[in-house]
């Protein structure tokens, strides 16, 4: 049975994130979007913890379910932790994502955390004054099953291989404990071709999720598995394993339109590939200050190959946000009325977001979607879109239309 998998969110409690990322509100807008599995998100946050623990019921595979819910979404006890700490005359600011599969198991964790003198309440995503090996070391402690996935693996800043503050190997971050890594978050600014280059991730399972910071946003990214129960055990064994079987894809944010796909400095609008930052030493040509290293240019730093073996790599398929193929096709902000009004048409039609964008054909498209719509829809299965690279924070913008197409489809819905 396929299930979605979106396992890095956060709630509430998190700095920069929507109020309204509740777990009622997750569980509703996972079903909007056709997520099987999510992330709680932010467990070591004292009152979002308080309501994981009142609000889920444990099942009996490692997973829990909404109190009050219907039980069609699972979510599973996940968090991001900020790493901050020196290595190799470096400081080093690493993301890491981890996972249990009991309530009993995040009390100790917390509790360590806590006796630890580290503040939990000051962020949903609290920064740790210690080593990827020592918060590795911690969670293998309390469950030899805790799951270790290092976040958004490229992003400059935040990140294992980040230009700014990350490593070069797996090995060099977590010490004897790279064993225990079986899986890296690509990110939204890299996809699975990019992270194919490096010969040293064959073996590493790529997973993706959309780090959603709002409703909206979950399942930007997504995992894509065939499990006849999921469970807790499942979805590590999976990862373990790179099971290939069970492991049906990843859906993925095109990279250009992340944040850090290529270098570039946002304070003067410039932003370069690789080969020209290199030209320019790294400095950005208006002001002279460095660049922000971005995602593309990292990968061409550590990549020992051009394109990685495709035998043992999991799939993948790109998407755009039903809601801004919509806006894109109306020529309107994503959050406009018409553009929701339109959206969620379509979601009651089509069942959910991920049903819309992959499974149904075209002409089931056209039953429930307005012509310029399904075209768009069309045209990102196809790939052909155009996308402005993202740079130093700045998202990329795809463009699936040019105003004559929009204005050509306005009229033929006038006929």
């Amino acid at each position: 049975m396929r299930q979605i998998a979106d396992l890095h969110i956060h709630s509430k409690y998190s700095r920069a994130c929507s109020q309204d990322l509740t777990l009622e509100n997750i569980d509703k807008w996972c079903q909007i979007k056709g997520i099987d599995i999510v992330a709680t998100g932010d467990f070591t946050h004292p009152a979002w913890f308080k309501e994981i623990a009142n609000g889920l019921v444990p099942m009996a595979n490692g997973l829990h379910q909404l109190r009050s819910g219907n039980g069609k979404v699972k979510f599973i006890l996940g968090t991001e932790i900020s790493c901050i700490y020196k290595q190799g005359d470096k400081c080093r600011r690493i993301h890491i994502n981890i996972f249990f599969p009991e309530i009993s198991d995040v009390e100790k964790f917390n509790d360590y955390l806590e006796k630890g003198g580290y503040n939990l309440k000051s962020d949903g995503r609290p920064i740790l004054g210690m080593s990827a090996i020592e918060l590795t070391k911690i969670c293998l402690d309390i469950n030899k099953k805790a799951l270790i996935i290092p976040a958004h693996a490229w992003t400059p800043w935040f990140s294992i291989f980040g230009s700014k503050s990350g490593f070069d190997t797996i090995e060099e971050c977590f010490g004897e404990y790279a064993k225990n890594i079986f899986a890296i978050e690509t990110g939204l600014s890299s996809d699975p071709p990019m992270n194919w280059r490096l010969s040293a991730l064959d073996k590493i399972t790529l997973v993706s999720n959309s780090d959603a910071h709002s409703l909206p946003n979950l399942g930007r990214e997504a995992n894509v598995f065939d499990f006849a129960e999921s469970s807790y055990d499942e979805i590590y064994n999976t990862l373990k394993n790179k099971d290939k079987k069970k492991f049906l894809f990843t859906i993925e944010f095109h990279p250009e339109e992340g944040k850090y796909h290529i270098d570039g400095h946002a304070t003067c609008n410039v932003s370069l590939e690789p080969k020209e930052t290199k030209k320019n030493k790294g400095l950005c040509p208006v002001c002279k200050k460095p660049l922000t290293i971005g995602v593309l240019h990292r990968v061409d730093d550590l990549a020992d190959r051009e394109v990685g073996e495709l035998d043992n790599h999991i799939p993948y398929k790109n998407i755009v946000p039903l809601s801004e193929i919509i806006a894109e096709a109306f020529d309107l902000g994503k959050n406009s009325k018409k553009v929701q009004e339109e959206y969620f048409s379509m979601i009651k039609k089509g069942k959910n977001e991920f049903a819309v964008l992959l499974d149904l054909s075209i002409e089931e498209l056209k039953k429930i979607g307005q012509g310029e719509v399904v075209e768009g829809i069309k045209r990102v299965r196809e790939g052909k879109l155009f996308i402005e690279p993202g740079y130093d924070g700045i998202y990329g913008i795809v463009k699936i239309f040019n105003g004559k197409e929009r204005k050509k489809f306005q009229q033929a819905s006038l006929i």
